[in-house]
């Protein structure tokens, strides 16, 4: 296996999800338990030969970072894989064919945002917060044509490649962030901190997001849904899996006139719905708050992450 030998620390600028979530298992985790391990964000550099490895993966398979994969005395370097989505678990299994039995599938998780807070205004507020090659391109225009027939509708875009350190990334999307600038009711916040996100995800209705890239899992829509948003997605990646049936997800398509005509009868038809403020639509809310609180909180994820690193120290023991 030929892997080079640079420091396999994340960015210390970056703070896109993955960071966000190494930075949370961390502190969450017994220390007398992670000194045993050296848990790798995806991109290995460095294998430290005192403890034991544990490659936590979060992107779909590449030849650069996970071809080694391929043969077995690269995956022998590591006492377990994890993965984020059942779906991310079968490209692996397919692609390098890594056997399922050398992965084990722990989702992501959050701080839960507590109970749904029923929003009332007639006033529909989106949200996009992720980084913009995801679909912002399909987003934009299809909001200012439904702008133009609906005056109650407002956009936040929280969307640059700084989050990760990235910031020359960001150049052929500068277009793209000035008609958000320039429309009345965009607002384009650039990279902000999560917290702030956070704060403005508790007072949004719908996270619009028409996603032309294959999530392995999506911190964006587990906060959203946990906040109490509608999603509007596109079926694509692992976005069925992690939505659990709550979205309105349309069928994606790589045809991208197609997709923007797809994601904007669908929006557009959620708006209207939301609007409406029907009690079963509270209900079914109250119902998607409550699930992902439960299912993607910390303080559920931390113990299924300890007892499996129990069980990979148990069974190096035993060797």
């Amino acid at each position: 296996m030929n892997l080079s030998l640079e420091t396999n620390e994340l960015s210390k600028q970056a703070r896109g999800g993955t960071e966000l979530m190494l930075e949370a298992l961390h502190a969450r985790l017994d220390p007398r338990l992670t000194s045993h391990f050296q848990i790798i964000p995806e991109r290995v550099r460095t294998l430290d030969p005192d403890r034991l490895r544990i490659l936590w993966l979060h992107n779909t398979p590449s030849r650069e970072e996970s071809g080694f994969l391929e043969e077995r005395e690269g995956r022998a370097a590591f006492a377990g894989m994890v993965c984020v989505s059942h779906y991310q678990a079968s490209l692996f299994n397919l692609i390098p064919r890594v056997p399922y039995g050398e992965m084990t599938v722990l989702q992501n998780a959050i701080e839960p945002f507590g109970a749904y807070r029923p929003r009332t205004s007639e006033r529909i507020r989106l949200i996009y917060h992720t980084t913009p090659h995801r679909g912002l391109n399909i987003l934009v225009p299809v909001f200012e044509h439904l702008a133009q027939t609906d005056p109650h509708i407002e956009l936040d875009v929280f969307s640059s490649f700084s989050i990760y350190g990235w910031s020359e990334r960001d150049r052929p999307y500068e277009s793209l962030f000035e008609r958000c600038r320039a429309h009345p009711r965009i607002r384009y916040h650039g990279a902000v901190p999560n917290s702030v996100v956070r704060n403005a995800l508790a007072e949004c209705d719908i996270f619009a997001y028409p996603s032309i890239h294959a999530e392995t899992s999506c911190v964006a829509a587990i906060e959203a849904m946990s906040a109490g948003c509608l999603v509007v997605s596109s079926a694509y990646g692992a976005l069925p899996e992690t939505c659990a049936n709550f979205a309105r997800l349309y069928p994606y398509t790589e045809d991208m006139s197609v997709h923007a005509h797809r994601f904007l009868h669908t929006l557009d038809k959620a708006i209207r719905d939301v609007r409406e403020r029907r009690h079963e639509d509270f209900v079914l809310r109250e119902q998607q708050v409550a699930y992902f609180n439960q299912f993607y909180s910390w303080e559920r994820r931390i113990g299924e992450w300890e007892a499996y690193l129990r069980g990979v120290l148990a069974q190096h023991r035993r060797m």
